[in-house]
């Protein structure tokens, strides 16, 4: 059996044993304590040996550049996209996918298989990118969010409330572990201190943290996935468009850059990450500051559901990529897979014009 195809069977029984624990957690606060642990503890310790392993050049400083034109990308074409998928334009759950699709959250959905089909290199490479997506859901999409809260209150004395809360945001930004280790990594390596410069006992426990990455990973998912039936096929066009979409993207990348091999799949598993926590937890701020009165601007609902729903399916989608390896570095590949991806979203949106065909062919033969 293919190796790729063994590695993935292997994931596939962890999430599994993930998901047979969900009656052993009681409440949601145990499973936000394992999230704590992998995104404080272990994930940091992770990046910060895949970084000490590697050389640091000018050219990585594009890197978060790049995450950031995927995100923008993502979000004006799915500002085009929602009203044809179900979506009325300017209404609380069409501001909620604006929010959720064009954000990624590579720490729980790819950092993992980066890890273990990839290689170090190409983590470290993801964890650089991952400070311009940082970026774009913490600050540029709580903009977004606040402006849409007090167009609809009519407010416009506004700039110290948000201001302070955009300290705020800048500060976690930058007090975020991950984020911490990239500084710490980057500034070791530039006095010329790599992991075999750290002293033995220091390397080897940071080297144990970051061995139980994978295995916590996804066990994590296996625990965290809902499934709420009423919405499945809502959520799953959206979750199909966004993945279609982020094929023919990579491939963009890929050929314009010419990347090959690790480089290639870096890019097209990095786009089909889940979408992020933080724009959710951006839409709770401005409920709350709505409170009772008015009309909702966001629906949490919603919300909730496709943070459910988006990692298992972009887990599915990443280990697909993984496991077929090379074969999904090359454009020519992607296109049909994009295509393949937007079957069940295009079926949805030419349905009116495939209705309004039907009912010209009815009045055509009640003529005749």
């Amino acid at each position: 059996m293919n190796p790729a195809l063994q590695k993935t069977l292997a994931f596939l029984l962890l999430i599994l044993a993930g998901y047979l624990l969900q009656r052993k957690i009681s409440g949601k606060q145990e499973l936000a304590g394992v999230k704590v642990l992998i995104l404080s503890v272990i994930l940091p310790a992770t990046i910060f040996v895949a970084l000490l392993k590697i050389e640091i050049s000018g050219s990585m400083l594009l890197l978060p550049l790049l995450a950031l034109l995927l995100n923008g990308a993502l979000y004006f074409i799915t500002g085009w996209a929602l009203p044809r998928l179900g979506f009325e334009a300017d209404t609380p759950g069409w501001r909620t996918m604006m929010l959720l699709v064009p954000s990624l959250a590579p720490g729980l959905s790819v950092f993992p298989f980066i890890l273990e089909y990839l290689g170090d290199t190409p983590l470290a490479l993801a964890a650089l990118a991952d400070v311009g997506n940082k970026v774009f859901v913490l600050i540029i999409l709580y903009l977004v969010a606040m402006n849409w809260y007090y167009a609809r209150r009519g407010a416009d004395q506004v700039a110290p409330e948000r201001n302070g809360k955009l300290k705020d945001l800048g500060v976690a930004l930058l007090q975020e572990p991950v984020n911490l280790v990239i500084v710490l990594a980057v500034l070791m390596l530039s006095f010329g201190v790599d992991l075999s410069s750290l002293p033995v006992f220091l390397e080897s426990t940071i080297a144990r943290l970051a061995s139980l990455m994978t295995p916590l990973v996804l066990l994590f998912i296996g625990m965290a996935v809902r499934f709420q039936r009423g919405e499945v096929s809502l959520i799953l066009r959206v979750l199909c468009f966004r993945s279609g979409l982020a094929f023919f993207l990579s491939g963009l990348l890929i050929y314009g850059l010419g990347l090959t091999g690790p480089l290639g799949l870096l890019a097209v598993i990095f786009a089909q990450c889940a979408v992020s926590f933080w724009p959710f937890a951006h839409m709770s701020a401005v409920e709350a500051l709505r409170g009772e009165a008015g009309e909702r601007v966001f629906d949490l609902d919603l919300g909730l559901n496709v943070l459910a729903f988006s990692l298992p399916f972009s887990t599915v989608v990443i280990l697909t990529v993984l496991s077929f390896g090379s074969w999904f570095e090359s454009p020519m590949v992607l296109a049909p897979a994009g295509l393949l991806m937007w079957i069940l979203p295009a079926a949805y949106a030419l349905r009116p014009l495939l209705s309004a065909s039907e009912g010209d062919r009815e009045v055509e033969k009640a003529g005749a």
